[in-house]
């Protein structure tokens, strides 16, 4: 048949972000010549010299192996030059959507990718898959989407001469963009045509190592499912928040005993069922909304999503309450943990800096430290708080002033937190640390598990 495609042996990714970065990476490492886009020219640069572009677990050794394995990737500012002169058979746009204010996505940069790639491609009439990465709402593919491409390209999407249209989100998360990618639970094509989907099945199945499930479906179902999907995690995550603050108010109950018992049943499953802090991040929060955004919009029933956000916040307040509850207000706090997660430096919608935030607004003296997100979270919290950058002479100078330590990210360096203080309170939000390591007279108290009145529960207490 005329119109089609097989897998491509040479592919363009337009976006050098947090994402686009590790992803072009482990595309080249697969043995896929690939060519870069990105207005960055300090990112651009960086590629070109062997370098990682952005800050993410694992890029520096793949960008070495890159290099070994004889430069597959390289990197350019102009969209015309990688999908026109680099001969690129299919192209992934990797471009921030962010959120409007009525919940749902922004396609500025997407459009202005797709009428660039539209552009290159009017110029050659080889066969060609554009295939949409970023996060948008349902109907944009086949909408707006396709009508800047064919308007710039001068061709039929799904058409005779070749030129095809896809949705396929990524499910990874930062700090492990590298693996998830690799290895991901499924691969989701939403497709213009079978041909397009064809193609990008077949370059899904040589980059990834898992030979993971791949769903096919039109646009709008893929656009769909990306929303819902991270929406259901969302709502699992709350739920076993929701768990933990019932724990914390009955003597003996303790969330993780709980969760690893429904977990077992498998229609619940034991992943994101962890009860501690909130979710967080540059995913979960909108993708949620949007999809209420979307209901709305057609008038469905979309109480849940709300209430789920409305929960998620409600965490942070419970943990400046069990602060305020287990220390004096003129004692110091030290909130351990920035980041949304551990392994990226990414703070936005983090819960341990909404908790040092909160409590530096009540007066209290508050210090923070992260392994990678302080720079990010000087943007946010200013002059506000103090900055260690020693987070073990943090802990030691809190604890011994009598000060609470808040566990807020689970990051491997405060494993031992508890060895370290020399009194005050920990306060352990993924009760990560063992009880019989902590000293003498250390106040300790856990999200999701029951105690004594006061909700503190000393070494001796404990045992």
């Amino acid at each position: 048949m005329q119109n089609e495609m097989k897998m491509p042996e040479r592919v363009c990714f337009v976006g050098l972000g947090k994402l686009g970065a590790p992803i072009a990476a482990a595309t080249a490492a697969a043995g896929v010549e690939v060519v870069a886009v990105d207005r960055d020219a300090e990112r651009v640069a960086a590629v070109n010299r062997g370098e990682a572009a952005v800050e993410e677990p694992g890029l520096d050794a793949l960008m070495e192996r890159v290099g070994r394995a004889g430069g597959r990737l390289r990197a350019t500012t102009e969209v015309v030059e990688a999908v026109g002169g680099g001969g690129a058979e299919m192209t992934f746009l990797i471009v921030p959507t962010p959120s409007g204010e009525d919940g749902g996505f922004v396609l500025d940069a997407v459009l202005a990718a797709v009428r660039e790639v539209g552009k290159a491609l009017r110029m050659s009439r080889r066969r060609h898959v554009v295939v949409v990465t970023s996060t948008v709402m349902p109907g944009s593919t086949a909408g707006p989407i396709r009508e800047a491409l064919e308007s710039a390209s001068g061709r039929v999407v799904g058409g005779d001469d070749g030129l095809g249209l896809c949705y396929s989100p990524e499910f990874i998360a930062l700090g492990s963009v590298i693996r998830d990618y690799l290895t991901p639970d499924l691969v989701l094509i939403g497709e213009s045509d079978a041909a397009a989907g064809d193609a990008l099945e077949a370059f899904s199945r040589r980059v990834t190592l898992n030979a993971p499930p791949v769903r096919r479906m039109n646009l709008v179902n893929a656009e769909l499912t990306k929303l819902t999907l991270n929406t259901f995690v969302t709502t699992k995550l709350t739920f076993a928040n929701t768990v933990a603050a019932v724990c914390e108010g009955l003597p003996g109950a303790d969330v993780d005993v709980v969760t690893g018992a429904i977990g077992l049943d498998s229609r619940v499953g034991s992943k994101c069922l962890k009860g501690a802090t909130g979710y967080g991040g540059p995913c979960f929060p909108r993708d949620n909304r949007a999809l209420a955004a979307l209901g709305r919009s057609v008038g469905a029933d979309v109480r849940l999503p709300g209430a789920v956000d409305a929960v998620n916040d409600g965490v942070v307040d419970r943990l400046v309450g069990m602060v305020e509850g287990v220390s004096s207000a003129d004692a110091p706090v030290l909130v351990l943990g920035l980041s949304y997660k551990p392994g990226t430096g990414v703070v936005e919608q983090s819960q341990g800096l909404m908790v040092a935030e909160r409590l530096a607004a009540t007066g209290r003296r508050v210090v923070v430290h992260d392994p990678m997100g302080m720079d990010a979270a000087r943007e946010t919290l200013g002059g506000a708080v103090g900055y260690a950058g020693d987070g073990r002479a943090a802990v030691e100078e809190v604890s011994g002033a009598g000060g609470a330590v808040v566990l807020a990210t689970p990051w491997p360096e405060y494993a031992a937190v508890g060895s370290v203080m020399r009194g005050g309170v920990l306060v352990d939000a993924w009760r990560g640390v063992e009880v019989s390591g902590l000293a003498a007279g250390v106040g300790y108290v856990a999200v999701g598990r029951g105690a004594d009145g006061q909700g503190v529960r000393s070494k001796a207490e404990a045992a």
